[in-house]
């Protein structure tokens, strides 16, 4: 099969114009089939760090569309929605140009069925696509078409509630909180191990508590099938199991002709294992990544996806590997070529630069943290002085704790910074409440949301919400007999529900919500009921128009937020932008979907005093700093124990995968990298300013192919110190004291 269709070599396709030629041959891989369409086998793009990965994948969509392929046929998965939006963004734009050049000129073949603009329906995240098609296929899956998504917060409360009624809130030893119970359960779930094997190699702490563990997640589960509501990682989980269905697999398979992923290195088994049974033959998939930047492994990430792939089909999937890197200047590339050779197991790759020049990265040896700190200090403001904004200057570290005694030197030097990381949006109190009314009012099943805003109303504490919520679960299970029942059974329990006396607890609504009007709230909350009933009644219409739902809600939730917060009306500027953001959604599904699974971030729960500065820093630990690029980096701490860090030092895979993390942080300088590493580290647990400390070692990544390509560097002897007590480190031809002989004269 040729590398690149016809209509590519017909005057190179204009739309590749501005590719390399390693781009081009993967944006043009395939060949039109003796029918007309446009085919390709697999392909596997190794894509190194800034070698233009995005921009390749834009042009994939480009040229499938401009050689007929209807875009709702093109699967584009990402991981994150703004990837997907930028590369829909950039395919439209390039297919609008293609279409505008061929109707100044002789009209092309290649573009006769082209359509007018690119809208890509099936691009979004694994876990986003994946509600989606659950959602079509939900009856034949045994769920409800209207499940709810658990965002992690609400799946933690989930399964603290399972927690506490088990009783293991109230062991006589430590066991894990909600938190790392989900973070267990979740790392079995993406890695596929055993729960055993997962708590021996990432959670050995709680290793003695394997048995309640598995009773906790088999309560969880039967919670989350109960309120008829999915967590994050079921949406994979169900996906997986729903395509093991062979029928199933086929009718998805069938929908797509072409299958694009992007960043494949950070594939879990279960995405692997869906993309396999989606493509079983390779037909159609491309997937692009980096073998030297998969460094997720906490999260489920696998490496040997990307690394295994080739060999998975047969002939072996094609590869094409991007190394014109158009980022960093050659010095700091050499110096991350390397570094990332002496790897274990590897896709070979040598980055090339695409801009000439360029200074040798420096290694800087300090004495201590304090060190550290003024060293970083000074070159920052060295370099701000010679052009370089802050904002194109980053300070990257492993953990995040790390730049505790930086961050309060850069505060007392009045050098702003902003740090990356902090709380999700959705973390924040008052956006929850308002987000649980909706999620209730879309499926009622949801007691984690119900439970949450029926403790908004004025004395409806833990026992009173219970109580309201037991009407309507019963209400719901009268309503899931009746569906089963014929039609004359289910006129009788209607006949009778009618005549049933006020507070029955009998199916007594055509819908489980309308139960809340025969509930007797608490006094203090009796005369704000009926106004709340009549909301959530509306909201859970089906035939409710999706617009104004939040306006509405908002408009119900500003007397709470006034009662429940000081801050009111900071919080409620928050309200209103997610009244916009919910503006931008075309049903309350998609919204509450796509909304759990790729939030907003805000840098807590309040977004505090504005920033009021031209300029400012930044702080990241490197995991958050991936994909990101600056001028001038700081690495610092880079010492055994940072680099790799300690917790990995017995493991290999871990080993490697600290590797690369050094490799990302190193791969993320333009201009200028500095790599410091203090001798010293302060021994924590001492008294305040104490003076014990361990000398660093040199992190066993730093080998002398590596140093080789590193200039040397350090703070100079304090002079002015020496001068201030007179001394001087000149030789004398005398001794000032003769130290020799008084030893000698002790014995």
């Amino acid at each position: 099969m040729s590398s690149e269709s016809a209509p590519a070599q017909d005057a190179k396709a204009r739309w590749l114009d501005g590719l390399n030629s390693e781009q081009v041959a993967a944006a043009a891989w395939g060949e039109r089939d003796a029918s007309g369409a446009f085919r390709s086998r697999p392909l596997l793009v190794i894509a190194g760090a800034g070698s233009g990965k995005t921009a390749t994948i834009a042009h994939r969509v480009a040229h499938l569309v401009l050689n007929g392929v209807d875009p709702v046929r093109i699967l584009l998965l990402t991981f994150s929605r703004r990837a997907a939006n930028e590369m829909t963004r950039r395919a439209e734009r390039l297919v609008a140009d293609a279409l505008a050049e061929a109707r100044r000129e002789i009209a092309s073949r290649a573009l006769a069925g082209a359509p007018a603009a690119v809208r890509l329906p099936w691009a979004g995240t694994f876990h986003a696509i994946g509600a989606r098609l659950l959602r079509s296929y939900a009856t034949r899956l045994g769920l409800e078409p209207n499940f709810g998504v658990l965002d992690r917060g609400d799946a933690a409360d989930l399964i603290d509630l399972a927690r506490h009624e088990l009783g293991y809130s109230a062991t006589k030893k430590r066991f894990p909180r909600k938190d790392t119970c989900l973070a267990i359960y979740s790392h079995r779930v993406n890695t596929g191990w055993p729960l055993e094997q997962v708590l021996a190699r990432v959670f050995p702490w709680c290793a003695d508590w394997e048995q309640p563990l598995r009773a906790l997640f088999r309560e969880y589960v039967r919670r989350k099938q109960g309120n008829g509501v999915l967590d994050y990682d079921d949406l994979l989980l169900w996906w997986d199991a729903a395509l093991q269905d062979e029928a199933i697999a086929r009718e998805v398979g069938a929908r797509f002709d072409h299958v694009l992923v992007d960043e494949y290195q950070d594939t879990n088994l279960l995405q692997a294992r869906i993309l396999q049974r989606l493509r079983p033959d390779g037909s159609g998939l491309m997937v692009v990544g980096d073998d030297a930047q998969s460094i997720y492994a906490f999260r489920g990430a696998d490496v040997e996806n990307i690394l295994g792939f080739a060999e998975r089909f047969d002939p072996a999937a094609h590869r094409v590997a991007l190394e014109l890197n158009y980022r960093s200047v050659q010095p700091v590339l050499d110096a991350a070529n390397a570094l990332i050779s002496e790897g274990a197991r590897q896709y070979p790759k040598r980055l090339r630069a695409h801009r000439a020049g360029g200074e040798r990265p420096r290694l800087v040896t300090v004495l201590d943290d304090r060190a550290q700190a003024d060293w970083v200090i000074g070159e920052i403001l060295r370099r701000r002085e010679e052009g370089v904004v802050l904002k194109k200057q980053a300070v990257l570290f492993r953990s995040s704790h790390h730049s505790d005694l930086l961050e309060v030197e850069l505060t007392r030097r009045n050098i702003p910074y902003v740090k990356h990381g902090g709380l999700r949006f959705l973390e924040a109190a008052h956006v929850k409440d308002l987000l649980a009314v909706l999620r209730w009012a879309d499926n009622p099943r949801n007691s984690v949301a119900a439970f949450r805003v029926l403790q908004m109303m004025r004395g409806m504490g833990p026992a009173n919400a219970q109580r309201c919520l037991d009407l309507v679960v019963a209400a719901q299970a009268g309503n899931d007999a009746g569906k089963d029942a014929t039609k004359e059974t289910a006129r009788a329990e209607a006949a009778k529900a009618a005549s049933a006396p006020s507070g029955t607890v009998a199916n007594s609504a055509s819908r489980p919500i309308d139960a809340l009007a025969r509930f007797v709230p608490p006094a203090p909350a009796r005369d704000e009921w009926p106004e709340f009933v009549a909301m959530i009644s509306a909201l859970a219409d089906p035939d409710a128009a999706w617009t104004g739902q939040v306006a509405r809600v908002r408009q119900w939730y500003m007397p709470v937020l006034a009662r429940r917060f000081d801050d009111s009306g900071v919080r409620a500027a928050d309200l209103e932008m997610l009244e916009a953001i919910a503006a931008q959604f075309g049903t309350r599904e998609r919204f509450l979907t796509e909304l759990a699974l790729d939030p907003p971030r805000a840098g807590g729960d309040l977004a505090g005093d504005p920033l009021l500065d031209e300029d400012y820093l930044i702080l990241s630990t490197v995991h958050s700093a991936k994909g990101q690029e600056w001028d001038a980096v700081y690495l610092i701490n880079v010492a055994d124990g940072n680099f790799p860090n300690e917790y990995a030092t017995g493991d290999a895979a871990a080993i490697e995968e600290e590797r690369r993390l050094l490799y990302v942080a190193m791969t993320r300088a333009r201009d200028a990298l500095q790599l410091i590493e203090p001798q010293r580290y302060y021994v924590t647990h001492q008294r305040k300013l104490g003076g014990d400390y361990v000398h660093g070692s040199r992190s066993r990544f730093l080998t002398a192919a590596v140093l080789a390509r590193l200039d040397r560097a350090g703070p100079q002897p304090d002079a002015d110190a020496n001068a201030a007590t007179g001394q001087s480190n000149a030789p004398t031809s005398e001794p000032a004291i003769d130290v020799k002989k008084r030893l000698r004269g002790m014995w």
